[in-house]
């Protein structure tokens, strides 16, 4: 069992729960999962909660390869509105905002978002521990190699596990000397690494449990499933719930998707295998 403080209301993870994604941008790269109007999200919102999300997670700027990187004005002028409606509309959702910009985290717990979510781990904007420390909130940072532009290029791991691993040891200690108690571990299955290495996160791991903090996995629709399987994001929905299944055998606490429903059957009937 894992808690979070989320600025004052406790998480409580007794069993796996699920991360919706609400994309308030025009071109990532599944299209269902994009929302360009505060009334779309809201909708998008209301669905995942009834089918079951914990934690609304809200991007204002594309990951996927070849996306171009908007300013910090921009993502706030497209994340801020979103994350007000939300707040406001459900309050009982925990809403994490989904950024590298400390200056977006920032504005966007100020308007009612509670977890910050940082592709880099502070690697991109090094005052992101610092910004998730003073704001007081759990902190999700994901493991990659390189630059905004260069993440998604392949890098070689003598041992993908290991490497991560210790990434992560460092990372956490470096979040508690700052004051951060709730880190909250992404592998970046997909990101700086090969199919291999996506496919070896998954077979180890319960590796990461020595942390102890809750994992987060986030394999929805991502290359790896649709490459391997010759589809389409679109088409990769089994395909996530196949590794989503493995991911909660191994360990996972955290699933981040584009599909609830999926997400949480998975999570019903493999609490009958652990």
């Amino acid at each position: 069992m894992f808690t979070l403080n989320c600025r004052g209301r406790l998480l409580v993870i007794d069993s796996p729960i699920v991360m919706g994604i609400i994309n308030a941008t025009p071109d990532s790269f599944y299209s269902g999962s994009r929302q360009e109007s505060v009334e779309g999200a809201l909708q998008k919102a209301e669905e995942m909660l009834k089918q079951g999300a914990t934690i609304l997670d809200i991007g204002g700027q594309s990951t996927r390869p070849g996306s171009e990187m908007g300013g910090v004005e921009e993502e706030v002028k497209r994340v801020i509105p979103v994350i007000e409606a939300i707040a406001k509309t459900f309050p009982e959702a925990y809403i994490s905002i989904d950024t590298f910009h400390s200056q977006v985290a920032k504005a966007a717990v100020d308007s009612g978002a509670s977890i910050i979510n940082d592709i880099s781990s502070g690697q991109f904007d090094h005052e992101m521990l610092l910004t998730a420390a003073s704001m007081k909130t759990p902190y999700i940072g994901m493991h990659l190699k390189g630059t905004p532009e260069t993440m998604h290029e392949k890098q070689d791991y003598e041992d993908v596990i290991a490497e991560v691993l210790a990434f992560f040891i460092r990372k956490v200690e470096e979040g508690r000397k700052l004051g951060i108690t709730d880190f909250i571990p992404d592998p970046g299955f997909g990101f700086s690494k090969k199919t291999e290495d996506n496919f070896r996160l998954i077979k180890d791991l319960e590796a990461f449990s020595i942390l102890q903090k809750p994992l987060l996995l986030g394999v929805s629709r991502k290359s790896t499933i649709y490459k391997t399987l010759g589809t389409t994001p679109e088409e990769s929905l089994n395909g996530t719930t196949v590794l989503n299944t493995a991911g909660l055998l191994k360990g996972a606490a955290i699933l981040r998707v584009h599909d609830v429903k999926e997400a949480m059957e998975a999570i019903r009937l493999t609490n009958f295998l652990i």
